[in-house]
């Protein structure tokens, strides 16, 4: 019995020793995990203005399967209000900085009281929360009294923000519309303005592309200065110095009130590249898809590269009721179109050489109550929609394979989320 007694005992300190190595190696691990992966420093960050709230609200990403946690919800879009509503929210390309629209006040009665338009700097910290650069076109003049903001929008380098206005027709008070440009430089909140275009129409979304010989810009119209509907997509070049001139000539119709655009550059595997621009139009219901001549073929002659002109591809598509929003994954393979009124997604799959739409199965997915804007991460694998109606984020898991979307997370938000951005 002793000498058993005795092998026991140094059997379990053996069993002692061992469990006490494996409890600090496990220790170890955890705390490593948690220094790479915890929400100090996360992985993903998304950001969405509130517009009930006049916030930004700050969510960290897991990239494992697109869940969102909340960071914080103390970014104040606005100092002194009120400032009007935070509209869009865009990243620089470093996303070290982040900006804000708001979309000024109207005061018909006491234009002393109308509030401009604003751009608000944020400064992304390496926790994923917002330092307030505040209102960063306060000192350059840059927008009128009484103008009200419509959307904003940044070329691929984050060398030029882009914002157009609605103006103020009522009651035979007017204020032109205008193309504001402001030049901007990636990981700084800075902005210069660069030039302000009275426009002729009224706007009602603006995107930037690429051509052959440098920047794109492209307006959508819903009515003219008179107030008649006039559906059109223009089409403007942009220089180095941020001056835009309108390629009239080029100037489409759409197939109803356009609501959102959006120009994607193509490059086929074994084909020349091709720019394409796509419309959704929100009382047809469908996207109109629009092929720019950027090279000399059949279809296009060396007057039309030069002026850039636009040929509608095929028919328009179908969507779901009221799309107000649209965007493309980082692929370039995969379209997505918000319906507002449908509380859905429509998803399409971009043939690379015609620019055409193919619906994806399944061909919309459910969103929460009135959806208003969406994005999606830079690793493609999710995307996200602000639902305005029912104060709250809905997040979608991206099939790499075939762009199909899966419910991923649901999280609340501040009252009546409107734009976003993800990095």
């Amino acid at each position: 019995m002793p000498v058993n007694g005795k092998r026991l005992g140094e059997l379990m300190l053996k069993k002692i020793r061992g469990l006490m190595a494996f409890v600090s190696l496990l220790g170890l691990s955890l705390f490593l995990l948690n220094c790479g992966s915890s929400n100090s420093r996360p992985a993903g960050v998304l950001f969405v203005a509130s517009q009930g709230a006049s916030t930004v609200g700050t969510y960290a990403i897991d990239l494992g399967n697109g869940k969102l946690s909340q960071i914080n919800t103390t970014a104040s879009t606005c100092k002194t209000a009120p400032c009007g509503f935070p509209l869009s929210v865009v990243m620089d390309p470093t996303g070290v900085s982040v900006f804000v629209l708001n979309q000024g006040l109207f005061d018909l009665n006491n234009p002393a009281n109308a509030v401009k338009p604003s751009i608000y700097g944020y400064t992304v910290g390496a926790n994923g929360k917002l330092s307030e650069a505040g209102d960063l076109t306060a000192a350059l003049d840059a927008f009128l009294p009484n103008d009200m903001a419509r959307t904003m929008t940044r070329d691929a380098t984050g060398n030029f923000l882009f914002v157009v206005t609605q103006g103020n027709q009522n009651d035979g008070f007017v204020v032109s519309p205008q193309l504001v440009i402001f030049g901007t430089q990636p990981g700084s909140t800075a902005v210069t303005l660069l030039s302000k275009k009275d426009l002729s129409r009224v706007p009602t979304s603006v995107a930037a592309g690429t051509g052959p010989s440098g920047l794109l810009l492209y307006v959508t119209s819903n009515q003219d200065l008179a107030g008649t509907n006039d559906n059109t997509l223009s089409e403007y070049s942009v220089d180095g110095s941020g001056i835009a001139t309108e390629f009239t000539a080029s100037r489409i119709s759409t197939s109803s009130d356009p609501g959102a655009v959006l120009a994607v550059n193509l490059a086929p595997v074994g084909g020349a590249a091709g720019l394409f621009v796509y419309v959704t139009n929100v009382t047809t219901n469908n996207v109109d898809i629009f092929q720019v001549c950027t090279e000399v073929n059949a279809n296009c002659t060396q007057p039309d590269v030069d002026i850039a002109r636009m040929t509608l591809v095929g028919s328009p598509v179908s969507v779901g009721q009221d799309p107000v929003a649209i965007t493309v994954d980082p692929t370039k393979n995969f379209l997505y179109v918000v319906n507002r009124n449908s509380n859905s997604v429509s998803g399409f799959r971009i043939n690379q050489t015609t620019g055409g739409l193919t619906a994806l199965s399944p061909a919309t997915v459910s969103t929460g109550s009135n959806p208003v804007a969406l994005t999606i991460h830079p690793n493609g694998e999710f995307v996200y929609v602000s639902n305005s109606g029912s104060d709250n984020i809905s997040g979608f898991k991206v099939s790499t394979l075939n762009g199909a979307l899966s419910t991923s997370a649901t999280v609340t938000s501040a009252a009546q989320p409107a734009g976003l951005a993800a990095k």
